[in-house]
């Protein structure tokens, strides 16, 4: 009965007019949904004498039963927040990118000192992730942008670039420097189109004219860096997810191109009110700013 507890706001305030304004809503549509319950109900809940409401017996026994409801949902959202708050479960949103480039760090980071914390991703495109977060069907969303929403905190953690990533045996890796008008129909397997870093490198490759030879399209940083060796092709994937020993296990070098700096993109996290977040969540935001600080600091 979604109707129980605008029945209770006018029984509480005495006064349709009241009672509208508290739930935001005109007092047309909270007497529709008056005149809703009462059907459903089958039963008279308010006596109606001109502009003056008085309870019924059943309207007195039906609002006993909706502070009842209210109080079982209380209830309910209590213990879920103390579930959260002990740092059992967690569930994050992440991005395509970050969710290969970040999310494993940070969770390494905060499983080290809750260890039995139960953490589960859900993975899409960045505007996907800002709705599950908006939605409330994750806790937080890590995504590799900053997004401005009067609904959501967006705390930012990181910069990062692109980077041109060839094989060890590739004819420019002792070339002095690159220039960005030389991809062009260079072959290269690039991120599959719609993400942000793929959008990036279009746009790059717009404004500068230059039209690599795609090889390949793939979701898996891992499954590029692979094959860029086996199809001696280059890429272009984000600064941050190039270890050395990435680029080792790999047989890869990096380089750099001026130009590519220009890809930047800020690595943030989402929340809703902080307010309304578990004690979980609150931490994980703590320690990926202090992890992130202390490794800017070390690099500046």
């Amino acid at each position: 009965m979604p109707n129980l507890d605008a029945f209770a706001a006018v029984v509480e305030h005495k006064s349709l007019n009241r009672a509208a304004q508290t739930l935001n809503i005109s007092q047309p549509a909270l007497s529709r949904k008056i005149a809703q319950l009462e059907e459903e109900l089958g039963v008279l809940l308010f006596d109606r004498k001109g502009k003056k409401l008085e309870l019924t017996r059943l309207g007195q026994i039906c609002y006993e039963y909706a502070l009842e409801v209210a109080e079982m949902e209380r209830k309910l959202l209590q213990r879920f927040a103390e579930y959260r708050s002990s740092g059992k479960s967690i569930t994050i949103g992440a991005s395509l990118t970050t969710l290969q480039s970040t999310l494993p760090d940070l969770i390494g980071l905060y499983t080290r000192d809750f260890p039995e914390t139960d953490i589960k991703a859900i993975t899409g495109k960045t505007h996907e992730i800002v709705t599950l977060v908006k939605e409330k069907k994750v806790d937080l969303g890590l995504v590799a942008s900053k997004i401005d929403n009067p609904e959501l905190t967006c705390v930012p953690l990181f910069d990062d670039h692109l980077c041109l990533v060839l094989p060890s045996s590739h004819k420019w890796t002792d070339k002095p420097s690159i220039d960005i008008n030389e991809l062009q129909k260079l072959p290269m397997i690039l991120f599959s189109k719609g993400t942000w870093y793929r959008i990036l490198m279009d746009e790059l490759f717009h404004r500068y004219t230059v039209y690599p030879d795609v090889k390949m399209e793939i979701d898996s940083f891992e499954a590029i860096l692979r094959l860029v060796s086996t199809c001696n092709a280059a890429t272009l994937l984000p600064k941050s997810y190039l270890r050395q020993t990435v680029l080792n296990n790999n047989d890869l070098v990096l380089r750099s191109i001026p130009e590519l700096e220009e890809t930047t993109r800020t690595t943030s996290l989402l929340f809703g009110r902080e307010s309304m977040q578990s004690a979980s969540t609150l931490r994980w935001v703590e320690k990926a700013k202090e992890y992130y600080a202390a490794v800017k600091g070390e690099l500046g």
